[in-house]
């Protein structure tokens, strides 16, 4: 990992880091000692939130696969994670070659690695923004050039909301982005909740806020996640948990409640 720390140089690399820590828990290898602590202290209280980044990837495949077929072929993918083998570019462009994606992020080493990786490709770009800044964001002029906000667009908020604050008014940022979207457009929510195991809320916000003081933990229910998707038609089969969302198996969403991860897709009429 001393490589890897030179290639990250001014980044911190001794405070766990949220984007890393998917990266742990995916099995990827972008990560370092303090994300693979914190990972491993949330995964001594709940195991499965290893299964569950996996059933979040299977589900990201299918979203866009989805999209797409609903002729979307633009994409601006807020708090982007590292890059993996399933990027929201490589999914879409394997469905429609032409599609366009934006990352969004403001983690210093996502933005370098995916600057870095997605420099030479045309039609896909990385930008530094979140979702409390709608105005700024759809503003960016590298986000400008590449998506066409005459045309429908889908945003992706993958486990982004959930570490805002109520206090923050992340619902009010939230209808900004969807009031600014031309019809048609899509707006794709995943969000830890605690309605199936209500005892381990406090144990794993707390641990967040341990490792990530900048970060607020927040215990949303199913019921207050869905005030996200006002002004928005929720498409079915509505907000469900990850493996209930259009499961390719119907033995894929079998105890989908232990997953504890909801999913939902509003669109813009």
């Amino acid at each position: 990992m001393g490589d890897e720390a030179k290639r990250f140089a001014g980044v911190d690399t001794t405070t766990p880091n949220l984007a890393r820590m998917h990266d742990y828990f995916i099995g990827g290898k972008d990560n370092f000692a303090a994300d693979r602590e914190a990972a491993e202290a949330v995964l001594a209280i709940a195991p499965e939130v290893r299964v569950m980044a996996q059933e979040h990837q299977a589900f990201h495949v299918r979203v866009v696969r989805y999209l797409v077929d609903q002729g979307i072929t633009q994409f601006v993918n807020l708090g982007a994670g590292l890059p993996t083998e399933l990027n929201t570019h490589q999914l879409a462009r394997s469905l429609v070659p032409e599609a366009r994606v934006v990352y969004v992020g403001d983690d210093p080493v996502v933005l370098t690695h995916g600057r870095a990786l997605l420099a030479r490709q045309p039609g896909i770009a990385v930008v530094e923004g979140d979702v409390m800044h709608p105005a700024d964001l759809l503003a960016d002029p590298v986000l400008r050039q590449t998506i066409d906000l005459g045309q429908p667009v889908a945003v992706l908020l993958f486990a982004v909301l959930q570490y805002i604050a109520d206090s923050s008014d992340p619902f009010r940022r939230v209808a900004e982005l969807r009031d600014a979207l031309p019809a048609g457009s899509h707006i794709v929510i995943t969000h830890v909740v605690f309605d199936a195991r209500p005892e381990i809320a406090e144990p794993i916000v707390d641990l967040y806020r341990k490792f990530l003081g900048d970060v607020e933990g927040v215990a949303r229910t199913r019921e207050k996640v869905s005030t996200f998707f006002d002004g928005l038609e929720l498409v079915e089969p509505g907000l469900v948990y990850v493996r209930d969302w259009r499961p390719e198996s119907p033995f894929a969403a079998e105890r989908s409640d232990k997953a504890w991860v909801i999913v939902g897709v509003g669109r813009k009429t």
